[in-house]
């Protein structure tokens, strides 16, 4: 399996744990409330919400990357079509940025 089956997977499991939250909205209150520990915006995703998103983690020094397609976040999360998801879990986290292959310093 390749590193991003491997990180679909691990994405599979934060959602099944509740470890994961999804959709715009939501993601959006997680990272407002300081759960968030790493916010995952779609590569498909649209100049303005990519932009919404880096603003709101850089402000809140919450980790994002612009990783993925939308309907494979979707498929592991377990629902239709994601641009965002929030993961919630430090251990997920960890995991996700090593098989990436980027350090803490980089995100």
């Amino acid at each position: 399996m390749d590193n991003r089956g491997r990180i679909l997977g691990m994405i599979g499991l934060a959602a099944r744990g509740r470890r994961l939250v999804s959709g715009e909205d939501m993601c959006e209150r997680a990272i407002k409330s300081k759960k968030a520990r790493l916010c995952i915006v779609s590569a498909e995703a649209s100049d303005n919400t990519k932009k919404k998103f880096r603003n709101m983690c850089e402000y809140r020094n919450v980790k994002y990357i612009f990783w993925g397609e939308k309907e494979e976040l979707g498929k592991y999360t377990g629902k239709d079509m994601r641009t965002v998801i929030v993961i919630t879990e430090e251990g997920f986290v960890n995991k996700i940025l090593n098989l990436l292959d980027i350090s803490d310093t980089e995100v």
